[in-house]
């Protein structure tokens, strides 16, 4: 059964060059390893049904949802301003704040194509109005917005921890320092390079205006807080955290200020119905091709040959860092996730490495893959949004990669950086 699993992934990853959808490839390609293995097809919508019946991936869809409202709202600009208010001064001042703004998204979005997409029309209009070239508008765009899936709430780690059966709640902690090491990497990059290319910067405006733009976006700085505060305290779980975060959007743009029409909503709505309906595709094929894998006995006998090949932790990791950085080249990050992790998870866990860990590795690695070519989803949203060409787009998001692979490696060689702070707050053994 595995020279037959081998095969039907084989044709399947030769099939993602034809075109057709992701989910599509997948379901066929379960469909003919159930078909020539003799299983019955009952299987086929069991599997799918078993996939979509889970209450934690209820998250998915009401996140989707609070970034679409977000984004309506005008609470981008807000967002922006403040950040410029606090970073502008610095040279290469704009992509300072793109960076921070993307930071302070992130803890809303939990998407890097909704904050390119979102927060980074934003952001490349108003660089490109200072004279910035739309290649270092679009590049730094598209590097921060890897950010949003690291901090929480992110959508990727709702995946990777149903998938993977590891602890949303921990896994959303593990990402704090994760992040804010990527964005002072990444401004770390910014400054050497605005010193080099004589990038411009504001004069500090004075601590009014930082005032002004703070009340501004007061109440859209809140939701993090509200969200973490009701989420680690115990008054909700990370589902019904979704919820309350939809609502609080909603009041947000409708009633504080007042920038979003319920006449917007069934467009916001549709919008999210769209996106999340490619979602549970990804999903729920993905676990009939997951349950595939499994009868074929290949993470079994791919983790054997891995420990025979070596039992070092540190080694491991380093493999499946190359592993996925070469697979997030080639395909969309949620896909990837759903394919590879009933096979790594388990290897990674026989030889001690920490779960929370090896998922921060792991959607770090793939999130690095949407900014990087051949189908580097970020790198497409944000050329579209600058009027770039793609191959100008990646050559430009080069230098950007650097800050991101030292902190991949850092957290990588220490694994304290993601497993102390959920340690900490939920009483987790060390």
């Amino acid at each position: 059964m595995i020279t037959l699993i081998l095969a039907v992934l084989g044709a399947w990853f030769l099939a993602l060059f034809a075109g057709p959808a992701i989910y599509a490839a997948m379901g066929l390609a379960g469909f003919a390893f159930l078909f020539v293995a003799g299983i019955p097809g009952i299987v086929i919508p069991q599997k799918v049904a078993m996939a979509a019946n889970s209450f934690p991936l209820l998250a998915a869809p009401l996140f989707i949802l609070m970034g679409n409202l977000m984004n309506a709202s005008g609470i981008s600009y807000r967002i922006f301003d403040f950040a410029k208010a606090i970073v502008g001064w610095m040279r290469g001042g704009l992509c300072q704040a793109n960076i921070v703004g993307s930071v302070i998204f992130a803890g809303m979005s939990g998407s890097a194509v909704a904050d390119a997409a979102g927060l980074g029309t934003v952001e490349i209009e108003a660089m490109k109005r200072e004279g910035y070239d739309a290649e270092t508008a679009a590049s730094i765009t598209a590097a921060s917005a890897t950010i949003g899936p690291i901090i929480p709430p992110s959508l990727p780690m709702i995946v990777y921890g149903v998938a993977a059966e590891t602890s949303i709640g921990a896994l959303f902690l593990a990402g704090f320092v994760p992040g804010l090491l990527m964005a002072g990497a990444l401004m770390l990059m910014v400054r050497h390079l605005a010193i080099r290319r004589g990038l411009p910067r504001h004069p500090f405006e004075g601590g009014r205006a930082l005032w002004l733009a703070f009340r501004r976006a007061l109440w859209a700085l809140m939701a993090p807080v509200v969200l973490f505060g009701g989420l680690f305290s115990g008054v909700f779980t990370p589902t019904e955290a979704a919820a309350v975060a939809v609502v609080y959007a909603l009041v947000l743009g409708v009633f504080v200020y007042g920038d979003f029409r319920v006449a917007d909503l069934p467009k916001v709505i549709l919008d999210t119905v769209e996106t999340t309906g490619v979602v549970m595709a990804l999903v729920m094929t993905a676990s009939l091709l997951g349950y595939c894998i499994s009868v074929s006995r290949l993470p079994q006998e791919f983790g054997a040959w891995l420990t025979g090949l070596t039992r070092s932790p540190l080694v491991y990791l380093l493999i499946v860092n190359v592993l996925l950085l070469v697979v997030g080249c080639f395909m969309e990050a949620l896909a990837a996730m759903l394919v590879l992790i009933p096979i790594l998870v388990p290897v990674a866990v026989k030889l001690g490495i920490d779960p929370v860990q090896f998922g921060l590795v792991f959607v770090l690695n793939l999130m690095i893959g949407t900014i990087t070519p051949p189908v580097g989803v970020v790198l497409y949203v944000t050329a579209k949004v600058a009027d770039v060409p793609f191959e100008r787009m990646a050559r430009a998001v080069v230098p950007y990669l650097v800050p991101l692979f030292a902190v991949l490696a850092l957290i990588t060689v220490w694994p304290a950086l993601t497993t102390t702070l959920p340690n900490l707050v939920l009483g987790l053994p060390p």
